[in-house]
């Protein structure tokens, strides 16, 4: 049964620092592209980061990048968002994708439509 679980998330302060972790099980790791969505509340879910299953290439939502960082482990079978300088506006559920149709990170991000998704975790950013 393929499985996804995020962790990691929590209460920060506005430039604090979080790692999410998506931890994914009974499936080939390797011949999925993963993502991390996130959804605020009253806004429609939008992808934050993606991360191919070959060349780990990545794709990045405009308003985090160069804060934020994604990577996976194959021998973890785990991918990471790595949180860095958190606003407000950060806040929401983050969830973790998988899917294996998609050849991109970014086809992965610009899609709503992934094949199994984690339960989320939530993550505040506030003083």
């Amino acid at each position: 049964q393929l499985q996804l679980v995020e962790s990691g998330g929590g209460l920060v302060q506005p430039g604090g620092s979080l790692r999410l972790s998506c931890a994914a099980s009974g499936f080939t790791f390797d011949n999925y592209v993963i993502g991390w969505f996130r959804q605020a509340p009253g806004k429609e879910r939008e992808g934050v980061s993606c991360i191919s299953r070959s060349d780990g290439s990545t794709n990045y939502a405009d308003s985090v990048k160069g804060r934020f960082t994604i990577s996976r482990d194959s021998a973890k079978n785990t991918v990471y968002l790595h949180m860095n300088s958190l606003k407000p506006e950060d806040t929401g559920i983050y969830y973790c994708a998988a899917d294996f149709r998609f050849i991109t990170a970014q086809i992965m991000c610009d899609r709503d439509d992934q094949t199994y998704w984690g339960q989320g975790t939530q993550v505040t950013v506030s003083s």
